[in-house]
Parts: C-alpha cells; sequence; structure tokens
C-alpha cells in the first residue's frame, strides 16, 4: 500500500500531531504523480482536491488544513486571521484542532511546538525566507522560552543536490559567519548547500537546541517525494500540525 503520510518523531506531548505528506495515494497523473496537493502547479483541479479529500479522511484531519499562498517572504500570521489566499509562509496556532499547514517540493518545512504544546507552527523556509529570517520571525510568536522549543525540520533537498550561486552563499554569510561551514565549493563557480545545516544554525543561535529530523533528500527519493529541482513541473507535499483536542 502507498504510504500516503510519514509521522513526525520528535518528543512533543501527545496530543500535538504532525505529519508530512509523500508523493504516493493519491490520484494526479503525468508529473504530478500522485499525491498533488498544490492546486497552483497546472495540475487538474478535480484532482488535486480528491487528494486534499483523501489526506483529509486518512490523516483523521479534524479540521479543513489551512493552506498559506506562499511567496518566499518572512511573513508568519495567526491562525486566527486566516482566509482564503492570504499571503504568509508560516502560520501560528494555540487553538485546538487548528490545522497549520505548509507546501513544499525541495524547500524545507519545519515544524514547531514547545514541550507543554501550548502552541504549534508550521514553516515554509526555501533559502530566501531562511535567510532573511523566516525562522526568527516565527520563533518571536511563541511565548514558552526557547529552551522549551522543539523543531522538527521535515523532507528538504539535501546538501549533496543543492547548488546554488555565490551570492547566495555571500547573502547567508553576511548574516551569520558560522554560515560559511553550510556552503561546499564545486567544480565551478557554485556551492553545495546544506539548508538543514542552515536551519540549525539559525535555531542554535536564537537558543533552540532540541531539533529533529533533516535527514531526507527530496531531490534523490524520486519515488518518495516531489523536487521541483529535480524536475521542474512537479507536485507539492504538505506538512501539518495541530493540536488535538481532548
Amino acid at each position: 500500500m502507498a504510504e500516503l503520510f510519514l509521522e513526525v518523531n520528535w518528543p512533543a506531548p501527545k496530543y500535538i500531531r504532525a505529519i508530512t505528506t509523500t508523493r504516493n495515494g493519491g490520484q494526479s497523473t503525468g508529473p504530478y504523480f500522485s499525491l498533488n496537493l498544490g492546486d497552483h502547479v497546472g495540475d487538474n483541479p478535480e484532482a488535486v482536491a480528491a487528494n486534499r479529500q483523501r489526506l483529509f479522511e486518512k490523516a483523521l484531519l479534524p479540521d479543513e488544513p489551512l493552506w498559506l499562498k506562499q511567496t518566499h517572504s518572512t511573513d508568519v500570521i495567526d491562525a486566527k486571521h486566516w482566509q482564503a489566499d492570504i499571503e504568509a509562509d508560516a502560520i501560528i496556532s494555540d487553538s485546538p484542532d487548528t490545522v497549520c499547514t505548509v507546501m513544499t517540493a525541495d524547500c524545507l518545512p519545519l515544524l514547531i511546538t514547545d514541550r507543554s504544546g501550548s502552541q504549534v507552527a508550521a514553516v515554509h523556509a526555501g533559502w530566501r525566507g531562511l535567510k532573511n529570517g523566516i525562522i526568527e520571525n516565527t520563533l518571536a510568536q511563541f511565548k514558552a522560552p526557547s529552551s522549551e522549543i522543539i523543531v522538527w525540520l521535515g523532507p528538504a533537498i539535501g546538501p549533496q543536490a543543492f547548488e546554488v550561486g555565490p551570492e547566495v552563499k555571500a547573502g547567508f554569510v553576511a548574516v551569520d559567519a558560522a554560515a560559511e561551514s553550510a556552503f561546499i565549493p564545486t567544480h565551478t563557480d557554485r556551492y553545495l548547500a546544506d539548508i538543514y545545516l542552515l536551519a540549525r544554525q539559525r535555531l542554535i543561535a536564537q537558543g533552540v537546541t532540541a531539533i529533529y529530523g533533516g535527514d531526507n533528500c527530496t531531490f534523490t527519493e524520486k519515488q518518495r517525494f516531489f523536487s521541483f529541482r529535480r524536475d521542474g513541473v512537479t507536485g507539492r507535499m504538505a506538512t501539518l500540525i495541530w493540536i488535538a483536542a481532548e
């Protein structure tokens, strides 16, 4: 049976529910095969709707996911202010059964909560958002101190596949000199970037040390994940988190 989604492995309270989808188990065809959840990538709208309904049913979601219009920004919204087509790249909630959601296909999805499970957030961190402070902006919305924060790094493009130009490296190093270690020179004037390490560095700089995940590669795991870098026209996975009502 196709693996529809992965459970998040981290020491969050039991009533914090968190999953990330794979590309399998849906109805989309062609380059979107098969569980494409993105309605903005050219796929058949009926297939996308069917895929979203399948996710809703199979993951036992308590309510509809709060989809964002992601723009590689550093904008964070409170789920209480969500509306359709709202532009943001992170969403935070302290309300039960509110499903915070981001979509990715190489960019880094992060899930955040605190040890008491009083707040949750889903973050979309491409290199632009990561460089410009999407993680810092999201953490600033948490009431718990950094020592109580738990973070999971979802499936993203791995460090052996994420090639970037010197301007990307320069941008990160200008913010934090330690970012130098996340860029390995190639035989050209480009670099292989470790987006997982860059995220960990930013989190640690904010005092967050309970960091989990970060061991997948969307680019190389072709049978499991969508990858924009690999395929160009492709689908999107979703990473979701909510506080389950008890």
